[in-house]
């Protein structure tokens, strides 16, 4: 018989993952589809009760958001420039309706190469949490999603949150995303960076890139060639820099030679319009 539970606190839901495999229900939007015609045949553990985990909080070093915190929730919320690029990217999470119910922990949990919110966590330095009955541990983001549709998450584990610390909330940042259409549209390729600029030059700088890869990456040494360099001569920068992170694949959407390319293009115009705060300012939904 297929069990379906919805508890009202952490505790009883890490309880109930401790006694087998379930499936966890969040904002719904992923779930749902991913099923197409076909019957329920595992439990399902509806996360939605879990009212603790849904908001954005600070502590003394980190700022922290809940796993059932939506896009809309992070889109409305008052963030410093360095989490501009993270809101462009909300945005880019389907439609209006979809942004109200989708979880910043199920873009991560599902850990398709195309989600849109990981380039910009990657960019803050963001940090996993994860809860089991017995233990808490944390792991960065880019050790959390091991490969497409594959994560470090344990069948008696459940993400709660995500802890980005407020070093990382230093300088700007901004989004950029490629794809065939303007709107509601899986991205060929997308890249966020935060940029600390200081007397007019990079003090420092993380990029990432997103649709290129099985999973999102850094790329160290665009990032090492931006240190240092004025403000003016940011696009050279971009364009002599190595991008050996990237493995970029052949599918319906585009080439892996157009994708490389796209890539190092999309990389310039987030590394610009994150050096120019008033480039991307959010404004609230």
């Amino acid at each position: 018989m297929i069990r379906y539970a919805k508890p009202t606190n952490v505790e009883a839901a890490l309880a109930l993952l401790a006694e087998g495999p379930w499936r966890i229900l969040a904002g719904g939007t992923d779930f749902y589809p991913a099923l197409g015609n076909r019957p329920l045949s595992e439990n399902v553990l509806d996360i939605n009760g879990l009212a603790e985990l849904r908001g954005i909080s600070e502590t003394a070093t980190h700022i922290v958001i809940g796993a059932r915190t939506t896009w809309t929730d992070v889109i409305r919320h008052d963030l410093p420039a360095a989490f501009d690029g993270l809101k462009l990217a909300a945005r880019e999470v389907g439609s209006i309706q979809i942004q109200n119910m989708a979880s910043v922990a199920g873009n991560l949990c599902n850990a398709s190469p195309a989600a849109d919110g990981v380039p910009p966590l990657l960019t803050l330095d963001a940090e996993v949490e994860i809860r089991s009955a017995g233990a808490t541990r944390f792991m960065p983001l880019g050790c959390f999603i091991l490969g497409n549709r594959r994560t470090a998450l344990l069948p008696s584990e459940l993400m709660t949150a995500l802890h980005i610390p407020k070093a990382s909330a230093a300088g700007s940042s901004s989004f950029c995303k490629l794809g065939a259409r303007r709107y509601l549209v899986i991205s060929i390729a997308m890249a966020a960076a935060r940029i600390v600029v200081t007397n007019r030059s990079v003090e420092h700088a993380t990029v990432a890139v997103g649709s290129c890869s099985a999973v999102a990456r850094r790329l160290a040494g665009i990032e090492a060639a931006l240190r240092g360099v004025p403000v003016t001569e940011l696009a050279e920068a971009v364009a002599g820099a190595p991008i050996d992170e990237l493995a970029p694949i052949d599918d319906v959407r585009a080439s892996a030679d157009y994708r490389r390319e796209a890539a190092r293009e999309i990389v310039t115009r987030a590394v610009l319009a994150a050096a120019d705060p008033t480039a991307n300012v959010p404004v609230a939904a």
